[in-house]
């Protein structure tokens, strides 16, 4: 794992600064209803989440702290349950510029996940956040113990990747349009 000069880890290491939470405090009453609910669950039966929710590692980031730092190496992706995160990007001059901010049920990291490429942006915690942790070689222990499972999860990466390039693409022809 990398380290960075400033003595920063990177990747899935870098959770250890974390407070790790029993994974039922992720995936019981009104956290499961919020999740549970989301994009990234929907199709996906209460077993199927029971099953993948055991491949998760769930930790609590306090507001301020960053999960996810730009250009680092990744190899997970993390699901918001509870709280709220910035997601921010370095402008031309290397200062943070905020892209958008995000809640309960959304995911952040796939695209790292699954290309191996440097984070695209920074993720900071905007209030006390929860959130659930899937690295890539949880990805490939589930394709192995439970194909189906694995299958309908990378179908939805997939789709959800798919659907923010659309939106991108729509929001670049707008802004190329000159706005009208």
């Amino acid at each position: 794992m990398a380290e960075h000069a400033d003595g920063s880890r990177s990747g899935w290491e870098g959770f250890l600064k974390f407070e790790k939470l029993e994974r039922n405090v992720a995936f019981s009453g009104e956290a499961f209803a919020r999740v549970g609910g989301s994009q990234f669950f929907a199709e996906l039966s209460r077993e199927d989440i029971d099953t993948f929710a055991g491949y998760m590692e769930v930790y609590r980031a306090q507001t301020g702290d960053i999960v996810i730092r730009e250009d680092d190496p990744g190899d997970f992706m993390l699901l918001i349950v509870e709280g709220a995160m910035d997601i921010l990007k370095k402008g031309a001059h290397g200062e943070p510029q905020h892209v958008t901010s995000v809640g309960p049920g959304m995911t952040l990291g796939e695209m790292s996940m699954i290309d191996g490429e440097p984070r695209f942006a920074t993720c900071v915690a905007t209030t006390t956040t929860v959130f659930v942790v899937v690295t890539r070689d949880a990805m490939a222990r589930i394709m192995l113990d439970h194909p189906a499972l694995g299958t309908k999860i990378l179908v939805k990466l997939v789709a959800m990747l798919s659907l923010r390039l659309r939106q991108t693409s729509v929001r670049l022809l707008h802004f190329l349009d000159g706005g009208r």
